[in-house]
């Protein structure tokens, strides 16, 4: 499936991101790759003057690189896990 960059998309990650047991903040500051993850404290934090486009494509790379347990997901965040951990992103 293909990354819908819309902020209705973005608001879909988001809600998928509360139900993890990370915290998603937007901050500003120079992040090499656009986010910086705190896994001792599970906090992911992504510039917050990056477009929709730099946001979503941050928050899919976190998705995919944090673990997250599908089982405390609700059904529709499930299928959104899935179809992201199978999208290859073409930067």
């Amino acid at each position: 499936m293909p990354v819908k960059y819309s902020k209705q998309y973005l608001n879909k990650l988001e809600d998928l991101m509360a139900e993890t047991d990370f915290v998603l903040r937007y901050e500003k500051g120079n992040f090499k790759s656009g986010y910086c993850l705190l896994n001792s404290k599970k906090v992911a934090i992504i510039n917050k003057y990056f477009s929709i486009e730099g946001k979503i494509n941050c928050l899919v790379d976190i998705i995919k690189s944090i673990e997250v347990e599908t089982e405390k997901l609700s059904p529709k965040n499930q299928s959104l896990f899935l179809e992201l951990s199978q999208t290859n992103l073409a930067f």
